[in-house]
Parts: C-alpha cells; sequence; structure tokens
C-alpha cells in the first residue's frame, strides 16, 4: 500500500471529483467514500454510522435531495482514467432500478427482469439506466465505466445510447483508435444506425447480437438493359437458421482457445436485413439500405460446460473491415458489464435507497460510479485483505476483485484522507412549524411503452 504513483493519481482522482460537486459537496463526497466502504446495508441512513462519516444520517437524504453533481465534468474525468489495456472497446447496456411500489415516485416505467416477477410475469416497475463502459481482454472482472443516463420511460434506448456513443466519441482524440461498441440482443442494429447518423460506418464501429431466425440479403444483381419496372433491392438471401441459403464467406478465422477450445469464426460482409420499422407512422417511402457485415461465432465447449454451446450471430458495421480475432473476443466480455451490476447492486448498494424522485436515482447512481472507479484505481495499491473464513487471493491474478478491494480500501483512506469540510454544529433544527401539514404526496402510474 505504498506506491506513491498510484496513491498520487488516486489522491488526484478525488480532488477533482471533490471539484465537480456543487451544492452540499461535503455530505455528497462522504456519502461517497461511505459507499466505498461500508458494504451491504439495509437503508440508507446505516452508511452514516460510518466512522469516516462526520456528519448524521440526515445528511444523506439532504444530500440527494438537494444536492447538485457536474455530470458532464464527471464524464470528462472519468473518461481520463481508461483501463490499462487500452482496448477500445466499449460495452452499452441497461439495468433497471427496481420501484414496484413506489406510487409517489414519478417517472417509473415496466421493463423487463429475468429474476423479478409481477402478476406472474418477468417485469419490474422502475427506473431504467444506460450504462457505458470500457472492457477488456484481461481475464478478470473489472470494467470502466464512463457514463450513465436515465432512460425515461417515453424515451428510446437507442437514442441515449446514441447520445452516449458521440459524448465518447467527442472526447477521444481525431488520430486515435475507432471505437468498438457492444451492445446485446436488446437493440436493433438498423434503429442504432439510424440514431447514430454520420457516426455510424465512419467513426464508430457497432457489433450488435441477433437472433438465430434473422434473414439478410445479398445486392441483387445488376439490371439488364430495357428492362422496365422497379428495381430490385434484393438478392440472395441468406437464413441464419438454414445452412443451405448460405454462401461462401467473404472472411474466415480459426484459433485454439483457452477455455473454449476450437474456436470458428465466418463473416459474410456486404448483406443487409429488410427493413420493417419506418421512422415515423404511415411512412411508405424507400429507405436506405444498412449494409453491414454478417458473423458467425461456433465454439468447441464452454468454459463451465453446463449446456452445449450455441451458434452466435454478430452483426457488425463500421469502417474498414472487421478484425474477427477481436470482434468474438469483444462480445463475450461485454458481459464482464454484468458483473459490475451485480456488484454496484449487491456491494455499493446502488438501488438500496428509497428515494422518492429520479432525480435524486441519477446523483446517487453517479456516486455509486465514482465509488467502482476508485475501487479500480486503487486495486493495484492494496494487498489482499480477507475474512477468516475467505480463502487468499491466487498470487497468479493481476488485481485483486471488486470485493477485495473494497475490504481493504479503508485502510487507504487513512493515508489519502479527504477534501470535505468538517461539519459545523448549528443547534437543534426547529422542525415543522405548528399545525403545518403536508398533505398526501400526489400518485403517479408507472407507464408502460407501446410495442
Amino acid at each position: 500500500m505504498d506506491d506513491p504513483t498510484i496513491l498520487h493519481t488516486l489522491g488526484a482522482f478525488r480532488a477533482e471529483v471533490y471539484a465537480c460537486l456543487g451544492a452540499r459537496r461535503d455530505a455528497l463526497f462522504e456519502a461517497l467514500d461511505a459507499a466505498t466502504t461500508v458494504g451491504p446495508v439495509p437503508s440508507l441512513p446505516y452508511l452514516s454510522l460510518a466512522a469516516l462519516h462526520q456528519r448524521r444520517w440526515g445528511s444523506l437524504y439532504a444530500a440527494l435531495a438537494e444536492g447538485n453533481l457536474e455530470a458532464s465534468a464527471l464524464r470528462a474525468l472519468v473518461g481520463r482514467y481508461p483501463l490499462d489495456d487500452g482496448q477500445p472497446v466499449y460495452a452499452l447496456d441497461t439495468s433497471v432500478w427496481p420501484r414496484n411500489d413506489a406510487e409517489t415516485s414519478p417517472e417509473r416505467g415496466y421493463y423487463y427482469s429475468p429474476a423479478r416477477q409481477s402478476a406472474g410475469q418477468p417485469i419490474v416497475a422502475g427506473w431504467s439506466y444506460a450504462w457505458l463502459a470500457q472492457v477488456s481482454f484481461t481475464h478478470d472482472s473489472w470494467t470502466a465505466p464512463l457514463d450513465v443516463r436515465r432512460v425515461p420511460p417515453t424515451a428510446n434506448a437507442h437514442t441515449v445510447a446514441a447520445a452516449q456513443i458521440r459524448a465518447l466519441w467527442e472526447r477521444q482524440a481525431a488520430d486515435g483508435p475507432v471505437p468498438l461498441c457492444v451492445f446485446d440482443a436488446g437493440y436493433d442494429p438498423e434503429t442504432l444506425a439510424r440514431e447514430l447518423g454520420a457516426l455510424d460506418g465512419e467513426r464508430v464501429a457497432v457489433l450488435v447480437r441477433l437472433r438465430s431466425g434473422r434473414c439478410f440479403y445479398a445486392d441483387p444483381p445488376s439490371r439488364p438493359d430495357r428492362q422496365v419496372g422497379r428495381p430490385r433491392r434484393h438478392g440472395a438471401q441468406l437464413a441464419c437458421d438454414d445452412e443451405r441459403t448460405w454462401w461462401a464467406p467473404t472472411a474466415a478465422h480459426e484459433e485454439d482457445h483457452a477455455h473454449y477450445g476450437r474456436v470458428r469464426v465466418r463473416a459474410w460482409a456486404g448483406v443487409h436485413a429488410k427493413r420493417q420499422n419506418h421512422p415515423q407512422k404511415g411512412s411508405r417511402r424507400t429507405l436506405p439500405t444498412v449494409r453491414g457485415t454478417l458473423v458467425l461465432v461456433e465454439v468447441e465447449r464452454l468454459p463451465r460446460q453446463t449446456r452445449i454451446p450455441k451458434r452466435l450471430w454478430l452483426w457488425w458495421r463500421g469502417p474498414g473491415a472487421p478484425d474477427l480475432a477481436v470482434l468474438w473476443r469483444a462480445y463475450v466480455h461485454r458481459f464482464d458489464l454484468e458483473h459490475t451490476y451485480r456488484f454496484c447492486k449487491q456491494g455499493l448498494n446502488w438501488t438500496t435507497p428509497r428515494v422518492r424522485h429520479p432525480e435524486q436515482a441519477d446523483r446517487w447512481t453517479w456516486l455509486v460510479l465514482l465509488a467502482y472507479t476508485q475501487l479500480r484505481l486503487a486495486r493495484r495499491a492494496i494487498d489482499d485483505v480477507h475474512l477468516p473464513w475467505e480463502r487468499p487471493q491466487r498470487p497468479a491474478r493481476r488485481a485483486l476483485t471488486p470485493a477485495r478491494v473494497r475490504q481493504a480500501f479503508p485502510q487507504l483512506l487513512v493515508a489519502l484522507g479527504t477534501p470535505a469540510v468538517a461539519p459545523k454544529p448549528c443547534g437543534r433544527s426547529p422542525g415543522r412549524p405548528l399545525g403545518a401539514r403536508s398533505g398526501p404526496a400526489p400518485r403517479y402510474p408507472a407507464r408502460k411503452k407501446a410495442a
């Protein structure tokens, strides 16, 4: 724990975070340190019991309700601390903050949830947040979250993802590598291309997972002379679930992997799908064709061998030709973002506070993202501190897990200190005026987005 370089980097990061905070910055910063070190708690006031939290429990709710932070400045700040390997691969996905019974909380929506049930259906009412994180090809669970934004029920997740990608591209150098943005099957590649506009296919590469029943088409053959009528827009069909329709791939790659065995990747360039979703209802004009590369990944086995591996279909669109050795690895490491979700919810208490307004949830979400970034920057300067019944970390690992770093982070705060100012006692609060009544809070039904 005596590496001066890492301690200086972490101290500079904490000082810049404090500068990006506005009203009630001292209470917000103490809430950040408490969220980083305390661990799982049943409710938000339990964070005030930490020794480093100098204020009372009421300051936590007051900081989230009346505090302020500059989200744009925080995005630029965390963007200056990328992962060590420097791979320009970014994963984008959404995660839900469940608020099923919060009838007084506005801007709630219904979202899919694989772990929760409501009226016999896998749905949950709450707030949805879109995360953008850099992933690496290192065999660990660390990611670098760079941006998080709430997706209102009236908005589209594709629009929010496009705004995050544009902000990411503006922060990067003009001569830097082209970023590769990886999406799961919940996103539509054609909708992403329409939302990205000029960035799509020119300065940003997009990789999206597809369902196995999709169909794609090649360009039609040249039209004979003197032929009348509307020209053909689609050529030969390639059905993903029918091998008889496949033609020879334009590129192929094979390699041996320690966890997946023999990996075979094939690609068909210059194919397109039939566009069914029009930007406006009732529009029947000819839409531009979005061409890309269809990628098929086949592996010999899975790491845990719990089931038979299936074919993985991906859609790539970007400048130049795709590197097949990078594409399949990039999608495999997209699942590292799921580990980040789990640790933020279980270890950093992301969805624990029962706040009423979504603006309070936005501030707390940014504090959780900053807490995770603190742990990531400190993982090289902390020794393994484990509980008596836990096994020590393997020496072959390059860095500790997020949970192990959180257990030892309080010892590092002794050397770092805090830029927050100590509280000034002001006596007993007068409380609510005699006879004042707040009345019942207004009710807001959860919105259901139409198909």
